[in-house]
């Protein structure tokens, strides 16, 4: 949605991120924030955009929401400032207003029209989710011709370069395959005690590499230390061997 003249936005010129050779990655919050963005967008344009404490309450609603999450203003503020940075979503300055005000990019930098907007909100908000699924709860957000439209959309959002969306084939338990949008990792299936299987979202990759950062500090360390100890004890012989001419 193009800012009207009652507003000013900040302005982007570079190359649509869907160009790209590779699709952007975000993280479970920035999805989460996204996926909230585009949803008001459609549903609630009278309150759009968003202000940073409306979209807290957007990002933690019990409704259409999986999986339900309980994000601080800061972080849901990081992951804005994560989506500017990807020019995934900016700011607006209401004229009058002191609040300011955030929406999303993705109809650009993305090239989604309304009706692939809808269906990536979906999966944004819910993850994984069966053709019929969709249809039922995207409808809020656009009026499609019946599941074959929906199916449509999506092979079409699948088959463009890069790549948004894909296919889980069913699991143990499930008739039929759904679909997973691709701008983070693909979530795991997690097995509940009840027998029930919920999706849940792929382990954030800046942690595995925080870690294989941190493993490869406590090597360099321990090596550090080893060194030290070598210089001591070679000290300790020089010394002794001095004593001899002494």
């Amino acid at each position: 949605m193009e800012p009207d003249n009652t507003y000013t936005s900040e302005s982007t010129t570079a190359d649509t991120i869907a160009s790209a050779e590779e699709l952007v990655q975000l993280t479970f919050e920035e999805t989460r924030v996204l996926g909230s963005l585009i949803e008001k967008e459609l549903t609630t344009p009278e309150y759009y955009p968003m202000s940073l404490n409306g979209l807290v309450n957007a990002c933690n609603q019990k409704n259409n929401r999986l999986p339900r999450t309980n994000l601080s203003e800061d972080e849901v503020n990081q992951a804005i400032e994560q989506l500017r940075t990807k020019r995934l979503a900016h700011r607006v300055d209401l004229v009058g207003s002191r609040v300011p005000k955030f929406q999303h990019n993705a109809e650009k930098e993305l090239d989604l029209i309304k009706a692939e907007r809808a269906l990536i909100a979906e999966l944004l908000n819910r993850g994984p989710q069966t053709t019929g699924e969709l249809n039922n709860r995207a409808d809020r957000m656009f009026n499609f011709d019946g599941i074959q439209d929906v199916e449509d959309t999506l092979t079409d959002m699948m088959e463009r370069s890069p790549s948004l969306v894909g296919i889980m084939e069913a699991r143990p338990g499930q008739k039929e395959s759904r679909w997973f949008h691709k701008l983070a990792p693909p979530p795991e299936l997690e097995e509940l005690q009840d027998g029930s299987s919920v999706y849940i979202p792929a382990p954030d990759q800046r942690l595995d590499q925080l870690e294989s950062v941190l493993s490869e500090f406590k090597d360099l360390k321990e090596e550090v230390e080893a060194l030290r100890y070598q210089v001591r004890e070679l000290t300790d012989d020089f010394r002794e061997f001095r004593k001899q001419f002494e």
